[in-house]
């Protein structure tokens, strides 16, 4: 197997740093690249405070997180990454954007270096076609807010082999998360699940059914979820949640998994949720409000 101790981190925005962040605390040197220094910083500093919040709340000590940092570093040249062992790309869900990237990376990485996506509904066969090493690419999916969630998603694509998949399950193992295998078709297990569910909560909201707090609070009290579906969507961002539909209806060409009309109607609005704080809910003031 590939021994994994060096990890490069493309991408540092909300997947990015949580990913450099299990990685660090778990012992691994870690380079964050990302297109601007501004973006490093900027993921430089969530990790900083999620740290802090982690010593605060025992879960960690303070040896651990001065640890964790003085590990992490950053850059905007992809030639940082070609001394890794393990390249994970966390770029934006858009497909263009993720080949465009491995264009550049396979020219720097060593010859035996896994690269790895973060996709949440990518082909994992369609993406590794655009490398140079589709039998050491492989889907490693972290799950948002990745130093709390437990699961990561490993998905092998057509060509990735057994020793990548095994140094990949090994790696992800060490980081204290629980691995499940998913075979590589659109959205994988758990959006494959999720995001239908989301995008009936939307189809309610858009005919009427009931409100934005109606549904949340139907979900939360009536199903025990720990969030309601349009909170959840705010959290996950309404661009990904679209970009996850529109794979799904894409590649199983089924009528249940067509965007709802309104999911559109705020993405193309910009209203993103959370990031851009405003969605379903708006988040300008004190506390959240619902916008419909």
């Amino acid at each position: 197997m590939v021994e994994i101790r060096k990890v490069g981190v493309i991408g540092c925005g909300q997947m990015g740093n949580g990913i450099a962040h299990v990685v660090a605390l778990a012992g691994h040197d870690v380079v964050m690249n990302d297109i601007s220094n501004e973006k490093i910083e900027a993921g430089l500093a969530t990790i900083t405070g999620n740290l802090a919040r982690q010593v605060l709340k025992g879960v960690i000590d303070d040896p651990a997180r001065q640890a964790a940092l003085a590990r992490i570093s950053g850059g905007t040249d992809q030639d940082i990454l070609a001394d890794c062992d393990l390249v994970v790309e966390a770029a934006t869900e858009n497909e263009d954007v993720k080949k465009k990237i491995y264009g550049g990376v396979c020219k720097v990485l060593k010859p035996g270096a896994i690269l790895a996506t973060n996709t949440s509904s990518i082909s994992i066969t369609r993406l590794a076609s655009a490398t140079d090493r589709p039998e050491r690419f492989i889907g490693i999916h972290f799950m948002n807010p990745v130093p709390v969630m437990q699961l990561v998603e490993v998905i092998r694509g057509i060509a990735t082999d057994d020793e990548t998949y095994q140094s990949s399950k090994t790696f992800v193992t060490a980081l204290g998360k629980t691995v499940t295998l998913s075979e590589d078709f659109p959205a994988f297990i758990v959006n494959r699940i999720l995001l239908p569910m989301i995008n009936e909560a939307v189809y309610t909201l858009y005919e009427g059914v009931g409100t934005v707090d109606a549904i949340d609070t139907a979900m939360r009290l009536g199903a025990n979820h720990p969030m309601g579906p349009l909170q959840l969507a705010d959290f996950i961002g309404l661009d990904t949640c679209l970009s996850v539909m529109q794979v799904l209806h894409d590649g199983l060409a089924d009528s249940k998994y067509r965007p709802c009309p309104l999911l559109v109607k705020y993405v193309e609005a910009g209203w993103l949720g959370r990031k851009t704080k405003r969605g379903f809910y708006d988040y300008r003031g004190e506390k959240p409000v619902p916008t419909r």
